[in-house]
Parts: structure tokens; sequence; C-alpha cells
């Protein structure tokens, strides 16, 4: 016996009590559980967002978000860190759970519900779906893999993380590790 599945689209997931849409993303129509953030990677999160939020902010560069979900064709992920410019923060709506447009930059970090392979995959989404650069940050082996419009890149601690979105900002990788 077959046992049909519901398949949520993004409207549905827009309507969902925010009580059940909490720590979870839309993945091919299904619920998907993104809670469980260690010490570590919600330091590296809001470190990052410290760092880039007054950057771009000062530099009226765009705006920098933490946790957003956006629109990924049928999926709705929310990147740990996101940068837009001043043109799609015009599209930005305040009663969306979801936005309906593509951040220019996002930043996953490597947890135990996010481990490497899966955020690949949600890179290769975003990539897909228009961001022009994604990064992932994996504190344990303190290192960053770009994904970007000008090539790919495995960066170690010692290297700088800086991006041609963001003129102005970088900072050591190894010099960001040790601040979390």
């Amino acid at each position: 016996m077959q046992v049909a599945t519901t398949r949520l689209t993004i409207d549905d997931f827009e309507k969902l009590p925010d009580e059940l849409a909490h720590f979870h993303e839309l993945e091919d129509g299904q619920l998907v559980d993104v809670s469980g953030n260690t010490p570590n990677h919600n330091g590296l999160r809001d470190l990052l967002i410290a760092l880039l939020y007054f950057h771009v902010r000062d530099h009226k560069l765009g705006r920098v978000v933490s946790e957003q979900e956006y629109q990924f064709d049928k999926n709705a992920h929310g990147p740990d860190v996101t940068f837009f410019g001043p043109e799609k923060a015009k599209l930005v709506n305040p009663t969306f759970r979801v936005q309906r447009f593509v951040p220019d930059f996002a930043i996953e970090i490597v947890s135990q519900n996010d481990p490497f392979a899966k955020l690949l995959k949600k890179v290769g989404r975003y990539r897909k779906c228009g961001v022009k650069e994604a990064w992932i940050f994996d504190i344990d082996s303190r290192r960053a893999f770009l994904f970007s419009d000008e090539g790919d890149a495995n960066l170690d601690e010692n290297q700088i993380f800086k991006s041609s979105l963001i003129p102005g900002f970088s900072i050591r990788l190894g010099d960001l590790f040790d601040q979390i």
C-alpha cells in the first residue's frame, strides 16, 4: 500500500504557525529540521553579523541579515548569514516569512544538523538560483569554502575572508575563528 505524501509549497510554508515553521526549512516540499546549533556555531554566525553589519551599513552597501528565509525555486532556506545590495533591499516584503528573491551572498556554517555534504547541496541550489557568492565555514577545520561567479576556493586559517560584493571588508580567517 502506498501512502500519499503532501508536498508543501512556499505559500503553504508561509501560512504555517510560527511554532511549526520555526527551526524548519522547506526542502523538496518537506519540512526539514534545522535546529540544534552549538554555541560555537551561533557565536561565529553572530560575530559575522556584527562585523559585516556595521561595515555594510556605514558604506551604504545594502543589508546583512541572519537566518532570513528566501525562496530558492520551490524551497525555502534560511542561510546563517546573508547580504543583498540596495536594489534587492527594495524587494523586501516585511510581511513575508520567506522573501521572494535570493540574496547576493550567503554563508552557511557546518553543524551537527547541517554537515558539510548537506551544505554543499544547499550551496549548489543557492548558486543555481542566482546567489553570486556562497561560503561554507567549517569551525573544526578552521577553513572556509567559497563558491562564486569568479571561481571557487578552499581557504585555510591563514587566508583572508573578503568579498568583491562587500568592498573594503576583510578579516584573516584565523583571527575570525579565534574570536569564537
